[in-house]
């Protein structure tokens, strides 16, 4: 795959640090999620009337195809010229797809070329439908087992980053189970039974919202044992929590402007 110019990369391209089909699951995931959210150009037959679009299919070894690029110029250089599109987040895409029975070719040529058979949009559908299950009941709260730290813990920082201002803290944190496992004495004994996505200060009104993103995220991540609820709260998380850092990085320092006028020569 030959490497492009930094400022030719999409997001996409910047998110595929291996070649989809290499990676391993966890970026893979984060790929999925990320075209989800992506405005793709998708080529039609013929141009739209009114919202109706019928898109153009492309018969490969391993089954039709529809095509779709992040940059409607590549779509274009692709195909060698102008070409009739529509404009579409990913998640679009892919429920209209269903319908077609089709798969989708993104990007080739690009970094983050992704062949996409009608099984895998199957997938992704279901996991852009997960229900976040928010955790009402009042809970005996532990550290987080590290496994679910590994596996959870950059894609979420990542995803919650993307919620500044919105949100004011975020933390992960396990739940003891009934019978008290996962409570030690210092709150860190056995792995917890199930973990708990804590947000606090965000606007109520916004609160299913924020909880349909984060089960979608979640959705794209390894299952963890006992799975992970979201919950909304104003007091502070417990000390033994993962608190994730959603302060803004700090501008570069200005250099000292010299004092006085300039020495002319």
């Amino acid at each position: 795959m030959t490497a492009q110019p930094t400022a030719d990369l999409t997001a996409l391209d910047e998110l595929a640090s291996r070649p989809f089909h290499d990676a391993d699951a966890p970026l893979r995931a984060r790929m999925l999620s990320r075209l989800a959210d992506t405005e793709l150009s998708v080529a039609l037959t013929g141009e739209p009337v009114g919202d109706r679009v019928e898109l153009r299919i492309f018969p490969l070894e391993t089954g039709p195809v529809a095509l779709a690029f992040d940059a409607e110029d590549r779509l274009a250089g692709f195909l060698g010229g102008p070409v009739a599109y529509a404009a579409m987040p990913g998640r679009v895409l892919a429920g209209l797809l269903l319908t077609e029975g089709a798969g989708l070719l993104v990007n080739p040529g690009h970094r983050s070329e992704m062949l996409l058979d009608a099984a895998m949009l199957d997938w992704l559908q279901d996991a852009l439908s997960a229900a976040p299950e928010q955790a009402e009941a009042r809970l005996r709260l532990t550290a987080p087992a590290p496994a679910t730290v590994e596996a959870l813990a950059g894609a979420l920082a990542e995803r919650l980053g993307d919620m500044r201002g919105l949100i004011a803290g975020a933390s992960l944190a396990g739940v003891a189970g009934l019978d008290g496992a996962g409570l030690g004495a210092t709150g860190q004994g056995d792995a917890p039974a199930s973990h708990l996505l804590l947000i606090q200060g965000a606007d109520p009104d916004r609160q299913p919202a924020i909880a349909k993103a984060l089960a979608e995220a979640l959705a794209f991540l390894p299952p963890q044992p006992g799975g992970v609820d979201i919950s909304f709260a104003d007091t502070d998380a417990p000390a033994v929590a993962l608190r994730f850092d959603l302060s803004l990085p700090e501008a570069p320092a200005q250099p000292p402007r010299p004092k006085g006028p300039p020495i002319l020569r």
